[in-house]
């Protein structure tokens, strides 16, 4: 079991950190794991496997070009 760095799972999944802390306070995210008082990290099965639930393809969202 390994766990990642904020660093590692920005790199990883491509998300900035306001982003993943955004999805994870919606519950969108897996959780993070208290390592000590002020050391965070996520295991990396579980960020693996939230990749994998993502949808494949075309955009979930209809993307609007708004000429300016």
């Amino acid at each position: 079991m390994r766990v990642l760095n904020v660093n590692d799972v920005v790199g990883i999944t491509g998300l900035s950190k306001v982003t993943i802390w955004r999805k994870e306070k919606s519950g969108n995210f897996p959780k993070r794991i208290n390592l000590t008082s002020r050391r965070v990290g996520w295991l990396e099965s579980e960020i693996v496997g939230w990749l994998k639930d993502r949808p494949r393809g075309i955009c979930a969202e209809q993307v609007v070009r708004v000429d300016g």
